[in-house]
């Protein structure tokens, strides 16, 4: 009888030369990219590249505010981890929390017109290093393969079952964790 785990291991399809060239690749730019964007928006405008992320979502909704597990789930943030960023963001004046006024029961994060006027600061650098690192590293079909690709892995991701085989329901990953 073989030892547990021994079936899982003779039935598991590794990846081809191929595969994992292309997966390790992928991985290095994935870990890579974000650590590249962070540090210059660090030292440019003293930003995250989540807290960036997050300002840049909530320019974009009416009256720049957002139910917080909304904007938790948009920016694939646990609504703890967000908690702390508004936070943090709140004390520097770039946001503020209110309450819902439809539903008392949720908090709205809301971008002050101060946070606005940095965002709109930061913004030009950071494109400028989007456009550098990423952009112009590749060519206009590179591009729209590489978004038609990331477009179908995030769908997979989304349609995937959870652990034990229960529907995802259409939760982020950071909710399913």
């Amino acid at each position: 009888m073989p030892a547990a785990g021994e079936d899982e291991i003779a039935e598991t399809r590794w990846l081809t030369t191929d595969q994992l060239a292309a997966w390790r690749a992928f991985m290095h730019m994935a870990q890579q990219l974000p650590t590249a964007l962070e540090c210059r928006l660090q030292r440019d405008s003293r930003l995250s590249f989540l807290e960036y992320y997050v300002l840049a979502i909530l320019s974009e909704q009416p009256a720049h505010r957002m139910r917080m597990s909304a904007l938790a789930s948009q920016a694939n943030a646990e609504l703890s981890r967000l908690s702390h960023l508004v936070s943090r963001l709140e004390k520097r004046g770039i946001l503020r929390r209110a309450p819902d006024p439809d539903d008392g029961r949720y908090t709205h994060v809301v971008l002050t017109d101060a946070g606005h006027e940095h965002l709109v600061a930061a913004a030009p650098g950071h494109v400028a290093w989007v456009r550098e690192l990423f952009v112009e590293a590749l060519d206009p079909e590179e591009l729209r393969v590489l978004r038609r690709c990331a477009e179908k892995v995030v769908a997979r991701i989304g349609d995937a079952p959870e652990p034990g085989g229960k529907a995802a329901g259409g939760r982020t990953v950071a909710d399913r964790c």
